[in-house]
């Protein structure tokens, strides 16, 4: 059974490649002896090996730890802060995968080109994702934020069989869910609830699309 705090403690020293067990215990500002209690509870969950005296990690391993950690009652705001912007991505999308959105990320369109972070489509309605990995969000860059993830959406909607699309901000340092122009401003900590209701918020949300 894997220890939360040792988990979590071991999250900023899963980098992609091999590194030697100082370079771990640098990573994650633990002693050499923590370090192989935290490297025995990750590889007893399947995330990295020993390999010619190092240890690999793969790409998806932080990810997947941080899945765990969330599922293991680590508040999903402390962890979202040690992932970076490619990461945060994931996670979205993780959340909408559980809650059994059809998911795409970086969702490409052409004439004009736009690019979508994450795309969740549920029952024929999407929910297009803007990730904002800020951590100074003014009220004028999030307002901007909106007008272009409402273009990007009516853009969206215009190329796909959809029969609905909400635009929606994801940020990680945001504490409570708000709305500008009526589009959701969701913190990365709420997005889970706001999918659990994302069909109510559907007829709540007067969509600009």
């Amino acid at each position: 059974m894997m220890n939360l705090s040792t988990l979590v403690k071991g999250i900023p020293g899963i980098i992609p490649g091999g590194l030697s067990i100082k370079d771990f215990s640098m990573a994650t500002q633990t002693s050499e002896d923590m370090t192989k209690i935290i490297l025995d509870n990750l590889m007893q969950n399947g995330i990295g090996e020993y390999r010619e005296e190092q240890i690999h990690f793969k790409d998806s391993d932080k990810l997947k730890t941080c899945i765990i950690a969330i599922s293991m009652g680590s508040p999903i705001e402390e962890i979202s802060r040690m992932l970076e912007w490619q990461d945060f991505e994931s996670l979205a999308a993780e959340v909408l995968e559980k809650r059994e959105f059809d998911t795409t990320k970086n969702v490409i369109l052409t004439k004009p080109r736009m690019q979508i972070d994450v795309v969740g489509i549920k029952s024929g309605v999407a929910i297009l994702v803007d990730c904002k990995h800020w951590n100074n969000m003014t009220h004028s860059a999030l307002q901007e934020a909106v007008k272009k993830q409402i273009i990007r959406t009516k853009h969206f909607v215009s190329k796909t069989k959809v029969r609905g699309a909400i635009p929606a901000i994801v940020t990680l340092y945001q504490h409570d869910l708000q709305f500008i122009d009526k589009v959701p401003i969701i913190p990365i900590h709420q997005l889970d609830s706001f999918c659990d209701e994302f069909y109510g918020n559907i007829e709540e949300i007067q969509s600009s699309v």
